[in-house]
């Protein structure tokens, strides 16, 4: 009985773990490493963020980061080849409020630059238009 119930508890596992990898396929460190040295002249690169939407199952990623009054912020966007793969970058304010996208005029641009001129907390939101991988990678850099 021990060996029937181990039995099923590894294949149960295996099938778990076989699942969760088929159905995630995004592999957004290549899109990061990528996306760094694609930071216009001048920019110093702070930080690199992963975009999984996790095949299409999430329409957002979003994360945070405090930015100093000053200082000029660029976020780049990397994805499949040159494009962006329908990936829009958008940065809020503290209060929510949208302060730059990389979707202007139905068009998709690669990167955004942004000068602070509030020190605080900013929003960096990833979300997905027409996406055919749900995955890439993004790079944010400085310059004052």
């Amino acid at each position: 009985m021990k060996k029937a119930i181990y039995s099923v508890f590894v294949v149960g596992l295996f099938f778990l773990l076989s699942g969760g990898s088929a159905k995630g396929q995004c592999n957004p460190e290549q899109y990061t490493d990528a996306c760094i040295p694609k930071l216009a002249s001048g920019f110093n690169f702070l930080k690199s963020y992963k975009i999984d939407g996790q095949g299409g199952s999430k329409t957002k990623v979003e994360y945070s980061y405090v930015f100093t009054k000053g200082t000029q912020y660029m976020i780049n966007v990397c994805a499949t080849g040159e494009s962006t793969d329908g990936i829009i970058v958008s940065l809020f304010d503290s209060n929510r409020n949208q302060v730059a996208s990389s979707k202007l005029n139905g068009q998709f641009i690669s990167a955004i630059a942004y000068p602070c001129n509030t020190t605080g907390i900013y929003y960096i939101q990833y979300t997905f238009d027409n996406s055919t991988k749900f995955c890439g990678g993004s790079a944010l850099g400085f310059k004052r």
